[in-house]
């Protein structure tokens, strides 16, 4: 954490979203669960889109029974198939009369290779493509639903990142510590450019680093990994507090007027020089919407 945010007062807010409608991707766990719990508890209709519907269930209704809001409900979402994304955000334009928060919050982490439904490598497919595309379906509904905000989960990791335009699906080589990275990066850079497009539409964007929480997120780490964790658990945060920038990006007011900026320990951060090179978030948008055919000007 940035050493200026060490000393910072815990935030907390009293801000309520009754009548807003919120959906949380992967929602059924960790920070995402807590993030879930949190917005209900403020009035909120939340839909959490998980790929696991016995989990998901299972999560409804525990947070339904912490937050004491019964207008929570799941649908299925598995962001390793565009055609799971592409029926998920079918259901929810048809459904929602509006949508005024979405937390692009699932994700995978330093698995071992495989590859998505549409053959892309698992961890930019789910964590960029699978939001990308999401987001990009969801989108004429949140711009309807104004003032409205698109908050995307990524990683301090992201600082360590390179965008491998020419073997974005890591077929040359692959390191799941670099492809991880790469994903994150390409979540700031999506920010950054989504921030860019939606100027004048009432709609804004932030990404985040929640800190380094203590998640099933873990399981793929390796042995000398796992000792690392260990020794730093003292410092790591538990999912409540890993949700509270999230929760920052998605509710507080004075955010109203700020878009595609990185946030910390609810606080805004400068992010990597990468995560600022506009030339490089052209060049992944272009090559996102070609993976994805789509076009997304």
């Amino acid at each position: 954490m940035p050493f200026s945010n060490m000393f910072r007062a815990a935030w907390s807010s009293e801000e309520r979203l009754d009548g807003k409608t919120v959906v949380i991707t992967g929602a059924n766990t960790g920070i995402g669960k807590e993030t879930a719990i949190d917005l209900s508890k403020r009035g909120a209709r939340v839909i959490i889109a998980c790929r696991d519907m016995e989990k998901a269930k299972a999560a409804v209704k525990e947070i339904i029974e912490s937050s004491g809001n019964d207008n929570v409900l799941c649908k299925k979402l598995d962001l390793s198939d565009t055609k799971s994304i592409r029926e998920f955000a079918e259901g929810i334009n048809q459904d929602e009369a509006k949508l005024n928060i979405l937390i692009n919050n699932a994700g995978v982490m330093v698995c071992p290779y495989g590859k998505t439904a549409d053959g892309f490598e698992m961890q930019i497919g789910v964590n960029h493509l699978g939001h990308f595309l999401l987001t990009y379906l969801l989108l004429d509904l949140i711009k309807k639903s104004a003032p409205a905000r698109i908050v995307t989960v990524s990683s301090l990791a992201h600082s360590w990142g390179s965008i491998y335009l020419d073997d974005i699906n890591s077929e040359k080589s692959y390191d799941k510590s670099k492809a991880y990275s790469q994903s994150k990066l390409a979540n700031v850079l999506f920010t950054r450019s989504l921030a860019k497009r939606l100027e004048g539409t009432g709609v804004t964007t932030y990404s985040l680093h929640p800190g380094v929480v203590q998640t099933d997120l873990f399981r793929h780490l390796n042995g000398p990994q796992r000792c690392f964790m260990k020794v730093v658990s003292p410092f790591t945060k538990n999912s409540v507090q890993g949700a509270q920038t999230t929760i920052y990006c998605a509710v507080e007011p004075k955010l109203a007027n700020e878009t595609g900026g990185y946030y910390s320990d609810c606080a805004p951060t400068s992010p990597s020089r990468k995560a600022k090179n506009d030339e490089l978030a052209q060049k992944l948008w272009d090559l996102s919407c070609n993976m994805l055919s789509i076009t997304w000007d």
